[in-house]
């Protein structure tokens, strides 16, 4: 185990901590299609808090992908072939995700649009929880053979753990995106997001008290890493408690917005910790892959991460600008100071 192949893990693991932290809110925004818009305007207002930066926000999701199949291609090898129909669901879905908010901006009638907008939250739920699905399955073991094949069958997929994992990711995007709304717009839509977040909450806090007890059954986190999986599942409810104390008991947007994120990205650390230095947990554990067996050479790795030293600074400056140009509250139709 070299220093880049530990370098190229914990980049990757941040990958995919901001396309959760990012995109997280763009499904709960899109979820509220289905599950908080009343009418026209406040689909339009939904549309708008996220039109401008929704596709930048998936780039993660993107680089994510391509940084394991360079650094990782062992993992992403096993991962991608075993967990195919998933993964395909899951392209499949983000696909009709984008198109419907370009068609939805096209369609000459009420019906038309309002077939694209039940699409942008029908997706919306698609996307967070496979993925959920995913990454719980990846750590609870697989049936990844000697020569790093997966051939996952359908209770490799469906566990308790996996559509608790699923669940709980989708209903942790969906509080992110509440809080967005209370952070972007004003008027009755920020009220009943300010109404759903007094009930999901609670609920929210249960399903991770549910996830801890599952994590224990499935995985090995507790026999191997039982301070930082303990200290790591403390932090996500104090988080989520945090969240829920600054959304309904202060008149702070940022901070209950900031803080639901970061239980998102907690829960992407508590998976990358507990794996490491594995990148895949096989039901042989003489057939784990780590990030020994999985990585690429030295070079590869060292070209890669001269790349990301130049890009990064460039990316993370075009997104935040990005944001800070379209900063302001929206209301229906307007847009105010």
């Amino acid at each position: 185990m070299n220093t880049l192949e530990i370098l190229w893990f914990v980049l990757i693991g941040v990958l995919w901590a901001g396309f959760f932290f990012l995109e997280g809110f763009d499904f709960g925004i899109g979820m509220q299609f289905i599950f908080n818009a009343r009418d026209e305007n406040d689909r339009d207002a939904l549309y708008e808090a996220i039109g401008p930066n929704w596709d930048a926000n998936e780039v993660w999701l993107i680089t994510a992908g391509g940084a394991m199949f360079a650094a990782f291609p062992n993992w992403y090898a096993s991962l991608f072939s075993g967990f195919y129909l998933m993964l395909l669901i899951v392209l499949l879905a983000l696909i009709y995700r984008g198109v419907s908010f370009e068609f939805r901006e096209q369609m000459p009638t009420i019906q038309g649009t309002h077939l694209w907008e039940r699409l942008i939250g029908i997706t919306s739920v698609m996307v967070p929880f496979f993925l959920g699905m995913i990454f719980t399955a990846m750590v609870s073991g697989t049936p990844i053979d000697a020569r790093g094949n997966l051939t996952a069958g359908f209770f490799d997929y469906v566990t308790p753990f996996t559509l608790v994992g699923g669940i709980a990711v989708a209903l942790m995007s969906y509080v992110h995106g509440l809080n967005y709304t209370r952070l972007r717009i004003i008027g009755p839509l920020r009220d009943r997001a300010v109404t759903q977040l007094k009930y999901l909450y609670p609920v929210l806090l249960a399903g991770e008290a549910l996830f801890a007890v599952l994590l224990f059954f499935y995985t090995d986190f507790i026999q191997t890493k039982p301070v930082w999986t303990l200290a790591i599942l403390a932090l996500i409810v104090v988080t989520t408690l945090m969240s829920w104390y600054t959304a309904l008991k202060t008149k702070s947007e940022a901070w209950p917005f900031a803080l639901s994120g970061l239980a998102l990205v907690e829960v992407v650390v508590l998976l990358f910790v507990g794996l490491f230095p594995r990148v895949m947990v096989a039901n042989n554990p003489l057939h784990t892959l780590d990030i020994m067996n999985a990585s690429s050479t030295p070079y590869t790795l060292k070209v890669m991460t001269i790349v990301v030293i130049t890009a990064l600074p460039v990316t993370l400056a075009y997104q935040i600008w990005s944001f800070w140009v379209f900063r302001k509250r929206i209301v229906s139709h307007k847009v105010v100071e």
